[in-house]
């Protein structure tokens, strides 16, 4: 016989409502605790996310500085790319860090000036589209000029690295980070408007390859 192994209610008529209520409680109560021990130690031993990505983001942020003074025109004669006259919006930064330095460089122009652009600067190899969005890239450079990353585009994008100087596109680029005398430039082309482009432009330099323009004095 188990009969004392379960709890049971009360039998004397007189306790009422109010003693079974309190014996309902005291009995789901017991039934709902293991279960939430066990919900409480998976939670203990999964942890909260790890938040990596925000740990990498704040790693390079400590050892990285953005330079003061960037323009549109000194970036653009760095990377050896010209801002068109027509272009819109044209914005530039520059970031130091013990590894390599990171340039930027961004304008808009219509769909057909845009187009003119990359027949003028043509990719090294033929130009690339996404077949999906990086979501993990973390925000970063772009970010720094109050726009997205242009990885983080799928649709109405274009890719590839141009070459200054280069004659046609018969080799391949040595990789994101090429420092080599033939420097070549990513290039992201994002139609983000019916008739409009935004022209993205990144290219990584060895730290202290020249020297950056002065801040002027206050």
């Amino acid at each position: 016989m188990n009969h004392a192994d379960a709890p049971r209610a009360p039998e004397d008529p007189s306790a009422g409502d109010g003693s079974r209520r309190r014996w309902l409680i005291t009995a789901v109560g017991t039934v709902l605790t293991p279960a939430a021990a066990l919900i409480a130690t998976g939670l203990l031993l999964t942890g909260p996310d790890d938040g990596q990505d925000d740990d990498r983001v704040r790693e390079r942020a400590a050892e990285s500085e953005w330079a003061e003074g960037i323009t549109p025109e000194w970036m653009s004669e760095r990377m050896g790319l010209d801002v068109p006259d027509a272009a819109r919006s044209p914005r530039a930064a520059y970031e130091v860090t013990s590894r390599f330095d990171t340039g930027l460089l961004t304008f808009t122009l219509t769909r057909p000036q845009a187009e003119r652009y990359l027949e003028e600067h043509p990719s090294r190899g033929r130009w690339l589209e996404p077949t999906s969005a990086q979501t993990d890239s973390a925000p970063h450079d772009f970010t720094h000029l109050g726009l997205p990353e242009p990885e983080t585009f799928k649709k109405g994008v274009r890719y590839g690295y141009v070459c200054p100087g280069a004659a046609g596109d018969a080799q391949s680029s040595s990789g994101p980070y090429d420092t080599s005398d033939e420097r070549c430039v990513r290039l992201y082309a994002h139609e983000y408007a019916p008739k409009r482009t935004r022209i993205y432009l990144r290219t990584h330099f060895e730290p202290g390859i020249s020297p950056l323009p002065r801040t002027p004095s206050p």
